[in-house]
């Protein structure tokens, strides 16, 4: 890994979010400049939903990994549509956002590795039954934003806890 890369790893996301717009204007690059600009809106609408909370700070980092796999969700939603619908061309550029939104999630567990996971924290939480799910998706997204995908986590989890 060469020092560049080190160093966008320190970067938090917002100055990531920045610099990486930077580029893409940079490089013309118009579907990166857009989404990324997308990305930045819908950070600025949950900074000001949390401000009014009492949270001066705004989102914290793990809040921003689960609102970038919320907008991966309905771009993959939304490409199906025009894909069915015989609309192509929208339908990559959809695709196109995704690529974009994904390069600033973590690395992505596998199933198997979320199935690891979920069984530590059964173990961990004791949990007993399907009662405890939300103990467990509780502690998923708070460790793992990002990370996992939590509707196959929550499959997941649900399948483990109702065979404890």
């Amino acid at each position: 890994m060469d020092f560049e890369q080190k160093e966008k790893e320190k970067m938090n996301m917002r100055a990531k979010f920045s610099e990486e717009l930077k580029i893409a204007l940079k490089n013309k690059d118009k579907i990166a400049a857009s989404t990324i600009r997308l990305i930045l809106a819908a950070l600025k609408d949950r900074d000001i939903t949390v401000r009014e909370k009492g949270k001066s700070d705004g989102v914290d980092e793990g809040s921003i990994l689960l609102m970038l796999q919320s907008m991966i969700k309905q771009r993959q939603e939304s490409s199906k549509i025009y894909n069915e619908a015989g609309r192509d061309d929208l339908a990559e550029r959809e695709e196109a956002e995704i690529d974009v939104i994904r390069g600033f999630l973590p690395k992505q567990l596998s199933d198997s590795e979320v199935g690891e996971v979920i069984d530590g924290l059964i173990a961990k939480l004791e949990a007993s039954s399907i009662k405890d799910m939300g103990k467990v998706m509780n502690v998923l997204k708070g460790e793992y934003a990002g990370q996992i995908d939590m509707g196959k986590a929550g499959s997941i989890a649900n399948n483990k806890l109702s065979n404890v």
